[in-house]
């Protein structure tokens, strides 16, 4: 969402983001949005105060008049969307995914589905996730598959990059970055790693979430506690990719996932699972790929990219080229710029 917000603003549009986060709260995404010229807006709502979340949305809307409403996640696409219809504004959301897990989690999609039939359009990030939402009832017609983008930022250098995560200089590191939750697969990552063997690796875990304690908690069964370093969150994550030999994606489920284009874009080699949207970005020729819920086969692919690093290298360029000739961020720009005409024509 950064990232479009920062290339529509660098084409000339007017963008405005509201944040809606709790009182007292960190928000993650002013500095990179002031970084990218655009205006953010924080909308402060205590838990479920869900009236005074659409008065300040439709304050926001009213006060700025945006010619589209563009929302991303399903508490904006459930609590939100019916302000910017009320306003006759055309309304869009980009899906990122469904994480699935408890009876929680499972109504809240359930509830963002029913929401999306009722957008003028709806962004998925991957085909089999356009697809799924199809069989889910929200009209083809209205659907769009856009796969993420991404933008050549800036990284630090390997050196750097270690320094900032506390790592020494030498010495074969394994990167996993993402929520540690059921979905991203934090566990076939560790028991991956139990697998290898390989006690002179280490391995990096970036994120946080709500399986933190139960992940910790299988590290030190697996007998893992030496050879794990949990960095928490690290704001802007991508810039300390360059830090890693490998970045490790474990995930069970995903849309087109930006760590997977982050890792490519710092020129690193990845080992992602088959799921989602990443076939559709890379191929075995660029990343390798295994699949999902099998911690052999991520360990097996890990322990080749210790053994050959000279392949590991050479599929990284290849992965890398690729994305720089399918993925950039003016492209991207540019099928969303379509979408909006769609709905805004000049």
């Amino acid at each position: 969402m950064v990232a479009l917000a920062g290339g529509l603003r660098s084409q000339g549009h007017d963008v405005v983001v509201g944040t809606v986060l709790e009182p007292g709260a960190i928000d993650p995404l002013r500095g990179p949005l002031d970084a990218a010229g655009v205006r953010a807006e924080r909308l402060e709502v205590p838990p479920r105060r869900y009236r005074m979340e659409r008065r300040l949305v439709r304050e926001l809307l009213e006060s700025c008049r945006p010619m589209l409403f563009h929302s991303h996640g399903y508490r904006p696409d459930v609590v939100d969307r019916g302000v910017a219809r009320r306003l006759r504004i055309p309304t869009l959301s980009t899906v990122h995914g469904f994480t699935g897990g408890g009876p929680r989690n499972r109504l809240y999609e359930r509830l963002q589905v029913r929401s999306l039939r009722r957008f003028d359009r709806v962004v998925a990030v991957s085909r089999p996730l356009m697809q799924f939402l199809e069989t889910r009832g929200v009209r083809r017609e209205r659907l769009r598959c856009i796969p993420n983008g991404w933008s050549d930022g800036t990284f630090l250098s390997r050196n750097e990059a270690r320094r900032v995560l506390g790592l020494g200089e030498t010495g074969f590191v394994i990167g996993w970055i993402g929520r540690l939750s059921a979905e991203k697969g934090p566990d076939v990552f560790l028991r991956a790693l139990a697998a290898m063997g390989a006690p002179d690796v280490l391995a990096c875990i970036l994120g946080d979430g709500p399986d933190a304690e139960r992940t910790r908690a299988l590290a030190a069964e697996l007998g893992l506690e030496a050879r794990v370093r949990w960095c928490g969150v690290v704001p802007d994550a991508a810039r300390v990719a360059p830090a890693f030999d490998v970045i490790a994606l474990t995930s069970r489920t995903e849309g087109t996932p930006m760590v997977l284009l982050e890792g490519i874009a710092a020129g690193v080699p990845v080992v992602a699972t088959r799921v989602g949207g990443v076939p559709d970005v890379v191929s075995e020729e660029e990343v390798t790929l295994v699949p999902s819920e099998d911690s052999e086969a991520v360990a097996s692919a890990l322990s080749a990219l210790l053994a050959d690093p000279f392949t590991a290298q050479a599929r990284a360029l290849a992965a890398r080229v690729r994305l720089a000739r399918e993925r950039d961020t003016a492209s991207w720009v540019r099928q969303y710029e379509a979408v909006y005409r769609e709905l805004v024509p000049t």
